[in-house]
């Protein structure tokens, strides 16, 4: 099959979506298909094309931002001259422009798929609501065009106030996970190396964003302390300069440095790194705080390395947890019941250990690359068959 997939934000660039699609990309490569991702040139330093593990990246130049969007205004053009050759359309919302490549694909007849990651939704202000409004009409333009849109759970196509708009279309597929199982050397090496014997360690990894809720688990820290004087905890992930949340680390930055040892950053760690990293940890925190957040594939890497995790209580994120009974599931922005979510995993860690194998189980990264080529290959049948009949009657109306 020749698959092109779009979205916003591709590599370098670190996301829960970008990371959704980069795996996603590779597999499908390994698996024998053509795959061309179809994203911004959000930094001009970047190449226009380059091929990243096998995949064709091909970068629309980017006229202005409004806040983490981008405005391409030459996307149509290039998603047209790609679509021609490709056998379907698979677009990652959201996605500004969304609406621009799903006329396309419908207009080529060419199946174009939506995955909805999440509703955006960005900080408070007239601004950004306008925003809002502005990406949610365009996404759900897309919806409509779109011939299927496939979701991480039931829990969160429920909940979501595009999704449920188009349940008739919903196709649910569990995100690709990918996590190789850590070793006691690497475990060792990395817990020596960041300082971590004899303490408790609760790890973050995620962007340093305001929809990460990170503010919470910083109120919790104090509330910890008491009980656990040797904590600490690790960030794992982009957490300088990153789009659209200057404002956010700058005001949180006062509350962080008054920590001290307890709080370190070690930066956007490499997949082989990321094993270690879980490994060490007591206890991993998801603190997001909105509909941004509809799902937290760390939460399952986490556990495939044995570690628990105390997750905010929002659809779709709190599916991991209730799935496999590996944490906590806490009120959202509550510090207080964060802080009690924790003790409780800390204090009887056994209760929530699971087996690698039932986590792999869960969430095998098999299983959904399978199921993306299913649908695809439903609704290139599918397509195929409307355009002989339409051939057909064509024929029979020119014999008439």
């Amino acid at each position: 099959m020749r698959i092109l997939l779009g979205l916003t934000y591709y590599r370098p660039h670190v996301s829960g979506l970008t990371i959704y699609v980069e795996r996603l990309a590779r597999e499908l490569v390994e698996r024998g298909h053509q795959v061309t991702v179809l994203t911004s040139q959000y930094e001009k330093h970047l190449p226009k094309e380059e091929i990243i593990d096998g995949a064709r990246v091909v970068r629309v130049p980017v006229a202005f931002r409004i806040s983490k969007g981008v405005i391409m205004p030459t996307l149509g053009v290039h998603a047209m001259r790609l679509i021609r050759h490709h056998d379907v359309v698979s677009l990652h919302l959201p996605m500004f422009d969304a609406f621009s490549v799903a006329v396309r694909g419908r207009a080529s007849g060419t199946p174009t798929i939506l995955t909805y990651h999440c509703d955006l939704q960005l900080p408070p202000g007239l601004f950004n609501r306008a925003v809002d409004q502005a990406i949610h009409a365009g996404n759900s333009a897309a919806a409509r065009l779109a011939d299927r849109i496939v979701a991480y759970t039931e829990d969160y196509a429920t909940h979501s106030r595009l999704l449920r708009q188009h349940r008739q279309k919903i196709t649910v597929i569990p995100p690709p996970v990918v996590m190789p199982a850590p070793t006691p050397e690497a475990v060792d090496s990395f817990r020596n190396n960041h300082g971590l014997e004899g303490r408790t360690v609760i790890g973050i990894a995620a962007r340093f964003s305001a929809e990460k809720g990170i503010e919470h688990l910083v109120d919790a820290i104090p509330r910890l302390l008491p009980r656990y004087p040797d904590l600490k905890v690790l960030f794992a992930g982009p957490y300088e300069h990153v789009i659209g949340e200057e404002a956010y680390r700058h005001r949180l930055k006062p509350r962080l440095d008054a920590l001290g040892d307890h709080w370190s950053f070690v930066g956007t760690l490499r997949l082989a790194m990321l094993p270690a990293f879980y490994g060490s940890l007591d206890v991993l925190a998801l603190t997001s705080v909105n509909s941004t957040e509809s799902f937290g594939l760390v939460q399952v890497e986490a556990m495939l390395c044995g570690t628990p995790v105390v997750a905010s209580n929002l659809p779709g994120v709190r599916q991991p947890v209730t799935v496999t009974g590996m944490g906590k599931v806490v009120p959202v922005a509550d510090s207080p019941a964060l802080a009690e979510g924790i003790t409780a995993v800390l204090s009887d860690p056994a209760t929530y250990r699971r087996t690698r194998e039932e986590i792999e189980h869960a969430y095998d990264l098999d299983a959904t690359v399978s199921s993306y080529e299913r649908l695809f290959d439903t609704l290139m049948t599918s397509q195929a068959a409307r355009s002989r009949r339409a051939k057909r009657a064509e024929q029979k109306q020119t014999t008439v």
